[in-house]
């Protein structure tokens, strides 16, 4: 009965393809507006909306990543990005964003709000979809989020029973109020690996280390534009261990309440 449960609620929140797709012609729109200030720019929608582990109700995280200049386009790499402050120089970036969002993009951008946080962002909902409701976060050259977000994409999609148990995990944790980064609880990020690893960790594993079994496909120096791929070149993983979603999440309690140090 667990199990069917945390499967039906898992079918009823995951984030949908439309979802996604609204997301992204968002972020396409929005990278075109900013090329106009930062031609050497490209903004990447990373975290849960990609990552395979959003919901319906997910915000859209966006990283901006800027290029020095002056460097002719032809010679634009991804690979070379360049190291913001993000005390200064991202503020600064993220200042005339948000200043760009107020004026010229003021017609379907609501409420920009330049956050002053360790890694900086602006706070904005797209105002001509407001049927869809949902707030981005842009952050400038945070391009570990980019790797992150395909690295988890590929372990949410190589077994079956990954998504639906870090979706109720993450339902549980809002619910009781401990899923809030900004409050001193557990960001979303730090629930995803915690189910990751009680899943590395079983006497029989049901998830691999994919950084250790394909060094290739997630090599901290591969160039931006390839990192999507990753995902792609992975096969499905076949565990021997059947435990059913109920038991996984009964397990997952019992390891970090009575294991875990």
């Amino acid at each position: 009965k667990l199990s069917q449960q945390v499967l039906e609620l898992f079918q009823a929140c995951q984030q949908q393809t439309y979802d996604l797709n609204r997301k992204e012609l968002c972020r396409t729109e929005l990278q075109r507006e900013i090329q106009r200030i930062f031609p050497q720019s490209r903004l990447f929608l990373v975290g849960s909306s990609l990552n395979g582990f959003g919901t319906r109700s997910s915000d859209g995280d966006l990283c901006l990543v800027v290029k020095e200049e002056p460097i002719p386009t032809f010679f634009f790499n991804f690979n070379i990005i360049f190291q913001v402050n993000q005390k200064t120089e991202a503020r600064h970036i993220l200042s005339l964003v948000q200043k760009l969002f107020s004026t010229k993009l003021c017609n379907y951008i609501e409420r920009p709000q330049l956050i002053r946080a360790k890694v900086p962002i602006v706070k904005f909902r797209d105002k001509v979809r407001q049927v869809f409701c949902v707030e981005f976060d842009l952050n400038v050259n945070n391009v570990v989020g980019i790797r992150n977000t395909f690295l988890l994409r590929t372990y949410a999609y190589i077994e079956n029973r990954v998504r639906p148990l870090v979706l109720v995990v993450k339902k549980w944790a809002s619910f009781h109020d401990i899923n809030d980064a900004s409050r001193g609880t557990l960001s979303s990020y730090s629930l995803v690996l915690m189910v990751l690893h009680y899943l590395q960790t079983l006497p029989e594993p049901i998830l691999p280390s994919l950084q250790k079994n394909y060094p290739e496909s997630f090599d901290p120096t591969m160039q931006l534009h390839l990192v999507h791929q990753a995902p792609c070149t992975i096969p499905p993983y076949l565990s021997k261990n059947g435990s059913s979603l109920g038991d996984l999440l009964i397990g997952f309690f019992k390891y970090y309440a009575t294991e875990f140090e």
